[in-house]
């Protein structure tokens, strides 16, 4: 799992000098079973490409990622007929399922390197190719402008229904950043942004948590948008899934039952 120092931002030097020599891993695969989908439906099982290793740890299907697909296949109202967007999308197993509950558009982002984004443009064109059209794959920083991603959507739209965060918050520099575009890019009331994760470092639990805290303060207009103690976001939010799974780094110190736990939490504007 990820270490402890965080202080670089979310890339950080994570992708090394330019005088490094980087040995590409070849990529794995991971087949995911959707357990409430028709035994005959061909999309039951899904086949995942994920990169052979990557510093931003896309090389993993989070259990996160597992409790959002079968959520969305429980509940497919939750998507269907809506605009998704997800965040840092890794193996994009989310968008996946909610392009196959028929969401009206889905839009798959992830950091702008070209590992990543082939990859997931890979798990869309062997899985769902006939439900995301080409150019819905798209690489995107975290609080830059969200005009490229407005662009995306139907005519006369410039906010998302549903917004994806799947297992991104123990980027703890990040929060703000995520906040700022889930903030611009969600429709007021009726959108939702669904964050799902789980405590890998437990004893980071309060700093993850710090996301929902920082999410939850009013906004105020004029504030200084480096003034992080202070900084709201204006949503409401509403702890509404808790799910045992098993470990996903058996090595990791920490207590086992926090590990293996996922959490779901909603957040909206009202």
């Amino acid at each position: 799992m990820a270490s402890d120092d965080e202080d670089g931002g979310f890339a950080g030097d994570l992708f090394g000098s330019d005088d490094d020599s980087v040995v590409q891993a070849p990529p794995t695969y991971e087949t995911y079973e959707r357990q409430r989908a028709d035994p005959k439906d061909p999309a039951r099982s899904l086949r995942l490409q994920l990169v052979g290793s990557h510093p931003l740890w896309a090389h993993h299907l989070w259990n996160a990622s597992k409790v959002f697909a079968d959520l969305f296949d429980e509940f497919p109202e939750l998507v269907r007929g809506k605009t998704v967007l997800e965040l840092g999308a890794g193996g994009a197993l989310p968008s996946l399922v909610s392009a196959l509950q028929g969401a009206s558009k889905v839009v798959v982002t992830d950091y702008p390197d070209q590992e990543l984004l082939d990859n997931i443009q890979y798990n869309v064109d062997h899985n769902v190719l006939e439900h995301v059209p080409k150019g819905a794959v798209k690489g995107y920083i975290w609080g830059t402008p969200v005009e490229p991603l407005r662009l995306l959507l139907p005519p006369g739209r410039t906010t998302y229904d549903v917004i994806i965060l799947s297992d991104l918050v123990f980027n703890h520099s990040q929060h703000h950043a995520m906040l700022k575009t889930c903030r611009e890019l969600l429709t007021p009331k009726t959108g939702r942004v669904y964050v799902f994760y789980t405590h890998h470092r437990p004893h980071l639990a309060d700093r993850d948590l710090d996301f929902f805290t920082v999410a939850a303060r009013p906004e105020i207009s004029g504030m200084d948008p480096d003034d992080r103690d202070t900084l709201g976001y204006g949503f409401a939010t509403d702890h509404f899934v808790v799910k045992k799974m098993h470990v996903m780094f058996e090595e990791d110190p920490g207590d086992e039952n926090v590990r293996s736990t996922v959490h779901g939490w909603q957040m909206w504007l009202p």
